[in-house]
């Protein structure tokens, strides 16, 4: 889920303001309960309970569907999200001009991958699994999912700032995560960044999601494989780079050789990180967001 600070968002926050919803939100992730057993489960009646669970359906958290069980029916609860990220007014976002480009992740131009690995567009598999040379085939630019057990990814970017613009961030967004062999949720992975050859940084992964499905995930796409990632926003500017307003390098905008026509991000997982625990990526029709790799320019 992405939010902000728009009031729209109230709702959200209100619904996560309650020890009583956090708690119901831990005992959901384990698993769907009905209103009878959360009950149970928070020594709370099923009225109180009832009110609650509205909240978080009200919040887009929970999902609930009637089911037949036991000869009767039930409401049973669900996760409907797995993860929320929630921008916060940077001031260049508001103030400052913005250029952006979306890249389909079947869109790199250089690669070097080892296994696992494997791609798919949302209808089918691309080749066999493990074989790095169904990465060069053509239907490649329609891939939704892709991963590796380490090398990298290079795409190209074109930079349509002109000579009397003056840049002030780069941001880029994307959803991925580990890949581990099926799918591991325990699976740190450090996967780096870098921008026309300058490394800006490593994010760890912490893990290779599979025990729920993507939002996304075709209905094809098997259940004891990967579904979904983490949606990250890696920024660089002035101060230095970051990921969601952590700081992961001293490298900044005047490190990055930004004069260029087109710009190279690449991607990936090194042999000798310290977590080599591969990396997904995930695209249009798979995961929790359906998106493209996207990148921003922001500038005055």
């Amino acid at each position: 889920m992405e939010a902000n600070t728009d009031k729209k968002w109230l709702p959200l926050y209100e619904a996560l303001a309650s020890e009583v919803r956090l708690e119901m939100i831990k005992l959901l992730s384990h698993d769907s309960m009905n209103v009878k057993q959360l009950a149970a489960a928070l020594e709370l009646s099923s009225a109180i309970v009832t009110m609650h669970v509205k909240k978080l359906e009200k919040a887009g958290l929970v999902s609930t569907r009637m089911v037949r069980k036991d000869g009767g029916t039930h409401k049973m609860c669900s996760l409907a999200v797995h993860d929320i990220h929630i921008e916060l007014p940077f001031q260049s976002v508001g103030q400052y001009k913005c250029h952006e480009v979306t890249i389909p992740i079947g869109h790199y131009t250089e690669f070097d991958i080892h296994p696992t690995c494997g791609l798919a567009t949302p209808e089918r598999v691309i080749g066999q699994f493990d074989d790095p040379r169904y990465f060069y085939t053509p239907e490649r630019v329609n891939a939704g999912i892709l991963w590796l057990g380490h090398g990298y990814l290079e795409y190209k970017i074109p930079n349509y700032l002109l000579t009397n613009q003056k840049m002030i961030a780069i941001e880029i967004s994307l959803e991925l995560g580990s890949e581990a062999p099926g799918y591991n949720e325990n699976w740190p992975s450090d996967i780096f960044f870098q921008i026309n050859g300058t490394e800006v940084g490593v994010w760890t992964s912490p893990g290779d999601f599979g025990e729920e499905r993507g939002r996304f995930s075709p209905s094809w796409w098997g259940d004891p494989v990967n579904q979904y990632g983490l949606l990250k926003v890696l920024r660089i500017d002035d101060t230095g780079s970051w990921i969601d307003g952590q700081q992961i390098s001293d490298v900044t905008l005047h490190d990055l050789k930004a004069d260029r026509n087109v710009w190279s991000f690449k991607l990936g997982v090194k042999e000798d990180a310290r977590h080599v625990g591969g990396l997904t990526l995930f695209g249009k029709g798979f995961g929790n967001y359906s998106r493209d790799i996207s990148f921003r320019t922001y500038y005055e």
